[in-house]
């Protein structure tokens, strides 16, 4: 396992390129350990994973290590402007994007809402309820305790052992829920038997905006940004929402993105410019998951993203291919 290049006594408070750099050393140290071919980025087309990939991406064509791929989890309710986004920005950085998804799940689902009889999933999907807790039945929701194991973490999970993936890499932050908080740049996993990447754990929420906005999109746009933008319009001639790496949800007043049918707007402006300082992330999100008791739960049974409410023909768990 790689050694960490900085304490979190050292970086936490640093400047915002001491951050960067951090992070682009944490990277650099696994890509170094590990085969490309068995790293993949944990991506969800919010800002955290974003981030993440870009500094991905800037390691990987500074030193010449081939691109990881994208994972992304398909729970079945993502926002259809997220999913375009994924695959916008995975075509434009050069990443290929392998998909994994609950197809036992949601096949046997008609809507988000439905519960499906555990009796009737596969083995593999019995055996991961009965981890969670004593469920009759599953539902094809993300935001609760039993369908957020079943359409994330197992996907994930299977997906991992398909390919032999050995590093995940994700943007989880310290600050982003107490769960977190004790976090190591390079955490080993016994699930899978893998070690998770920690690049942007130094960043707080308005850490990832400024490096988002002026360090970020100027270095893939060539054109430097003065300020947070308020609409399209302030943004410098010739730009559009096309053209930066921000998914458009966050223009909407989204500050956090979890499903379609379950996360509301936190506000009616961009969420740069929400006060990300003093309330919650996550408040527009319907979910139990923030529950410590919960979460701690979830992480060790390797749930990986993050937030939730409370519970014949096998077909395979996941899928993988391009987008």
């Amino acid at each position: 396992m790689p050694e960490a290049p900085v304490t979190r006594d050292e970086i936490e408070n640093a400047p915002i390129k001491a951050k960067i750099k951090a992070g682009e050393e944490v990277v650099k140290r696994a890509l170094e350990e590990y085969d490309t071919d068995n790293v993949v980025i944990g991506f969800t087309g919010g800002k955290d994973s974003t981030l993440t990939a870009w500094l991905v991406k800037r390691v990987c064509e500074e030193h010449g290590f081939d691109k990881p791929k994208f994972m992304f989890v398909d729970h079945g309710q993502h926002f259809d402007e997220l999913e375009d986004y994924v695959e916008r920005l995975a075509d434009n950085w050069g990443f290929e994007v392998m998909t994994a998804k609950n197809e036992d799940l949601i096949s046997q689902a008609d809507k988000p809402g439905d519960k499906v009889p555990v009796e009737d999933l596969n083995e593999r999907n019995q055996e991961a309820a009965e981890e969670v807790g004593d469920y009759e039945e599953v539902p094809w929701l993300m935001d609760t305790e039993a369908g957020n194991h079943l359409l994330k973490t197992v996907p994930m999970h299977e997906l991992l052992e398909n390919h032999n993936i050995n590093a995940v890499i994700n943007g989880v932050r310290w600050d982003e829920h107490e769960s977190r908080g004790d976090e190591d740049f390079y955490s080993p996993r016994s699930e899978q038997d893998h070690i998770r990447v920690h690049p942007i754990l130094q960043l707080d929420e308005r850490d990832v905006w400024d490096v988002s906005w002026f360090h970020m999109v100027p270095d893939i746009t060539g054109i430097d940004i003065e300020e947070y933008p308020e609409t399209e319009e302030d943004l410098p001639e010739g730009l559009s929402k096309d053209d930066v790496p921000i998914s458009p949800k966050y223009w909407a007043g989204f500050r956090s993105l979890g499903s379609e049918v379950s996360t509301d707007k936190s506000d009616e402006i961009p969420a740069w410019l929400q006060d990300v300082e003093n309330t919650k992330e996550r408040a527009g999100r319907a979910q139990n998951k923030d529950d410590k008791e919960i979460m701690d739960k979830l992480r060790k049974l390797g749930y990986m993203a993050v937030p939730i409410l409370g519970a014949g023909t096998e077909l395979p768990l996941m899928s993988t291919g391009a987008f």
